[in-house]
């Protein structure tokens, strides 16, 4: 017991003194970076097609012996060498594809990247060349996702063919984003549609009267609040939030329409969700294959590089989001434990 007692006390003084430093470390970068104009990001591009090619090429080196992989070598090299004097003589045959990624939260926080990515390609994309956004988001506020749909029609005022994939999920500002390509290809099992609104907030009006706590709110203009959390809800106040909301479903339903003319708008703009599936069946998305197996494709015809935009964050930016993902990590394993194993 002594010796648990000595190890906890041992333990505890070390994790002081990390945190400490780490602390230390924070307000020293705090003050070296205070005054200072925010380092630029940058823009990091990889080419896919010699990617998928060193997959190959480590499975060939795993599964063929030495002849037969020098033989192989050999009869790569030589029609290589035959696409390469093709390439020299038509330099300019081959189309590129630009590949982007979107991982959506509420806020739709990856439009920032998204922005300077669209810019970057539009100087130099053609008609003859192709953006391909791998989408995946549930939606979320809708200025947000407004901005992000924003960016992706630059691609479509350009010229510039846009093609969408889906592997998971394009619901609400999901599909907002996604309807804007010109071809959408959706996994079977994806999650689609989402087409309304819906906001929500509590009240606590009647616990606040029940222990006699007034609260006021002071507004110039008649419909500056119309729902609150804390003030009394009139009926007028709701009819106003509910047109508001039918105003901005009705928006979304053309902006959706613009874009997929095919689409029974009234049919599918329920606020419903379909599979992969049904949602080609409704005209929803045009193909069913996941991304990888589109890209891949792709490479076979085609030069395809990818793009990310990546924001050069400080030391407590690094250090907070470290911290963010630990908590997020924890929580998500809290949540599987209380709530089981479940589909859906």
């Amino acid at each position: 017991m002594d010796f648990l007692a000595d190890y906890a006390g041992f333990l505890a003084r070390t994790v002081t003194l990390v945190v400490a430093i780490i602390v230390v470390l924070v307000a020293i970068a705090a003050l070296r970076g205070k005054g200072r104009r925010k380092a630029a990001g940058q823009l990091q591009v990889s080419k896919l097609n010699d990617f998928y090619k060193g997959l190959r090429e480590r499975l060939e080196a795993n599964l063929l012996d030495k002849h037969q992989l020098k033989a192989l070598r050999k009869e790569q090299s030589k029609a290589q060498s035959k696409t390469d004097k093709k390439q020299k003589n038509k330099p300019d045959s081959k189309a590129r594809v630009f590949v982007l990624d979107f991982d959506g939260d509420i806020k739709a926080s990856a439009t920032e990247s998204l922005r300077h990515e669209i810019t970057a390609v539009l100087t130099l994309a053609t008609s003859r060349d192709e953006v391909v956004l791998r989408l995946e988001s549930g939606g979320g506020m809708v200025h947000s996702y407004g901005l992000a749909s924003s960016q992706l029609a630059r691609i479509r005022q350009a010229g510039v063919p846009l093609t969408v994939c889906i592997d998971k999920v394009a619901a609400s500002g999901g599909y907002m984003m996604a309807c804007i390509g010109e071809k959408i290809i959706s996994a079977p099992f994806a999650v689609l549609g989402s087409i309304g609104v819906v906001a929500q907030l509590p009240n606590v009006n009647k616990l606040l009267k029940k222990h006699d706590i007034d609260f006021e709110v002071l507004t110039a203009g008649e419909y500056k609040r119309t729902l609150t959390v804390f003030g009394e809800n009139t009926e007028k106040g709701r009819e106003k939030f509910q047109e508001d909301l039918d105003v901005t479903h009705k928006l979304f339903k053309s902006f959706v329409a613009h874009y997929r003319p095919q689409l029974s708008i009234d049919e599918v703009a329920t606020g419903e969700v379909w599979l992969g599936m049904t949602a080609l069946e409704k005209q929803l998305v045009d193909e069913l294959k996941t991304s990888d197996e589109y890209l891949a494709e792709r490479a076979k015809q085609a030069e395809v590089f990818h793009l990310h935009y990546a924001e050069r964050k400080s030391l407590q930016e690094r250090v907070g989001l470290a911290a963010a993902v630990s908590a997020d990590h924890l929580l998500t394993r809290v949540w599987g434990r209380l709530s089981g194993q479940r589909f859906w």
